[in-house]
């Protein structure tokens, strides 16, 4: 059974459409309110999603909180995307078929090799999104090319990784500890669409862009000191 899990903060305007988009795709869909303040709780129920409430604050917070609730309804497969209609639900299936087929155990979904791409990307998420994996590359050799909120994940591949990242960390975690783990990694091609309404709340504000990407690079540096020291044993 395939799960998408949305985490969504004062989404209303688009995630509606996110979830009855998704629903031809995956047997369930769960949204996780991460503390809005709008209706996006009553709208994501409305369009047919399960709703889960995390109020901690925090990308890697919804995203675990998902997963939980992802395993208790016997999911075999997850498909983690954002609920702001820049991750387009349609493309579902590109993420999906490649674990179907035994090919992969984490699909991730690129948007950094369009051009086309760009032009609804902020600067930060142009700048962010290559020097992020340009920086997995050079210092752990992961060869990725995006850090993509719209990527698929055999859950028994995702509970092995034991995921602990409750913030802006959480997906560079998630690449990061496949990679070490050797597990079989497809990258694909997706759109990226300007967001419904509103702004970001990572790229969008000052505050945000600094604060993920100082946990951004934290993070990767950190795991590249424990594989050099693993190494040198």
């Amino acid at each position: 059974m395939i799960a998408a899990v949305i985490p969504a903060l004062d989404e209303e305007g688009s995630v509606g459409r996110v979830v009855r988009d998704l629903k031809v795709s995956v047997a369930a869909v769960i949204v996780v309110d991460n503390g809005s303040v709008d209706d996006t709780a009553r709208v994501a129920r409305d369009a047919g999603a399960i709703v889960v409430s995390e109020p901690r604050r925090g990308y890697g917070h919804a995203c675990l909180a998902g997963v939980r609730r992802a395993g208790e309804l016997g999911a075999t497969m997850i498909l983690f995307l954002d609920g702001d209609g820049s991750d387009d639900p349609r493309e579902a299936g590109k993420l999906i078929e490649p674990i179907l087929a035994g090919r992969a155990d984490l699909v991730v979904g690129v948007r950094t090799r369009n051009p086309a791409n760009l032009a609804n990307m902020t600067p930060v998420q142009r700048l962010g999104n290559r020097f992020a994996p340009w920086l997995m590359r050079v210092l752990l050799r992961a060869p990725y090319h995006d850090m993509p909120p719209y990527k698929a994940i055999r859950i028994t591949a995702l509970d092995a990784l034991k995921l602990s990242d409750t913030g802006y960390g959480f997906t560079i975690e998630l690449l990061i500890r496949a990679h070490a783990r050797g597990l079989k990694i497809v990258e694909v091609d997706v759109s990226c669409l300007r967001r419904a309404e509103g702004q970001s709340k990572v790229s969008g504000t000052v505050g945000g862009s600094i604060k993920a990407a100082s946990k951004i690079v934290y993070t990767i540096g950190r795991h590249a000191l424990i594989s050099k020291r693993q190494s040198r044993r």
